[in-house]
């Protein structure tokens, strides 16, 4: 039987709230072994081994969180015993951590992020039956290899591509216009495609040594939205990632506060605030090129990959190689 770590972080899935309700609850209030034992299946899958590296609902997570929790499991992955990490985690900001680890963890074995929709008190809880299927993906041999994935309502992501699309349905997560990796049916589980962007071994960041992260903010552009925001996040912030209309637009004061700022030295990354769709090149809302655009990530991934970009460099041609690749 293969052995899986369980590295617990919080979250839903470790919720409790009024009996049977699935709202008004707190995250993070019971423990790893507490949701394992209310799925006594479990451990016919698997060896189990626990790790409560901390129970925080995921909107406490921040930079230091992330580098604990990624330095942890690639402590984890060098013990030859064990075969799979499944990582438990709030589903609110899942998607910024499976990217970042994603990017940073150096091993080839199975990582499986997973949580719930509702709280462990609610009438059908999601939790232990995703973290059975979670652990199913842990030990089948076509996960090695496969990076991050995250693993919700029988449906396997890549930690790259995941988005939270629903705050109220269990299955409440999407893979853009990608389409997922594969399902599973119970414990089976079926693979129709792969990511081909560098992850974990394959990364940069996955062989060097993380303490720290620089700051790279996010501005959000609106109908009037004044450019001051942008000088005020550049006192701060070494990078800022622009969430744009349409495809990564903006009006005239933005366009000339960020040819300002970037002769200054800010790194800026052109996202959108649309959910699906491509930022590109532009030269009519960047004709300087000020701006590297974010490809298909979301902002808040788009950050994640700009404050490991510039831990290592501030070229902006070598950073604009890098969102090209991952």
């Amino acid at each position: 039987m293969k052995k899986v770590m369980i590295v617990a972080t919080g979250g839903t899935i470790a919720g409790t709230g009024k009996a049977g309700k699935t709202i008004a609850y707190r995250a993070g209030e019971i423990t790893v072994d507490e949701i394992i034992s209310s799925t006594p299946i479990i451990k016919n899958i698997a060896e189990i081994e626990t790790c409560q590296l901390m129970n925080v609902d995921s909107n406490e997570i921040n930079t230091q969180m992330w580098i604990e929790l990624a330095n942890k499991i690639n402590e984890i992955v060098k013990d030859d015993s064990i075969d799979g990490i499944v990582v438990t985690h709030g589903t609110d900001t899942l998607d910024e951590t499976a990217y970042f680890l994603t990017l940073t963890l150096n091993t080839d074995k199975p990582v499986i992020m997973t949580g719930a929709m509702r709280p462990a008190t609610a009438t059908s809880a999601d939790g232990p039956f995703n973290l059975y299927q979670a652990i199913s993906l842990a030990v089948s041999p076509q996960a090695m290899n496969q990076g991050v994935m995250c693993l919700f309502s029988n449906t396997i992501y890549s930690g790259r591509d995941i988005q939270k699309v629903s705050n109220y349905k269990i299955d409440a997560f999407d893979h853009k216009n990608f389409g997922c990796l594969g399902y599973m049916q119970d414990e089976e589980v079926y693979f129709f495609t792969t990511s081909f962007k560098k992850h974990t071994i394959h990364s940069l960041f996955s062989k060097l040594p993380l303490t720290a992260l620089p700051l790279v903010a996010i501005a959000y552009f609106y109908a009037g939205a004044s450019a001051s925001i942008l000088y005020h996040l550049a006192k701060d912030h070494q990078g800022i990632v622009l969430v744009g209309s349409g495809s990564g637009n903006y009006n005239h004061e933005w366009m000339m506060a960020i040819h300002d700022l970037s002769q200054k030295g800010i790194i800026f990354v052109r996202s959108s605030r649309i959910s699906r769709g491509i930022v590109f090149d532009d030269e009519i809302f960047d004709p300087y090129h000020d701006c590297i655009p974010a490809n298909t990530l979301s902002p808040q991934k788009a950050r994640v990959l700009l404050m490991l970009a510039l831990s290592q460099t501030v070229d902006k041609k070598h950073i604009r190689i890098i969102f090209d690749e991952y």
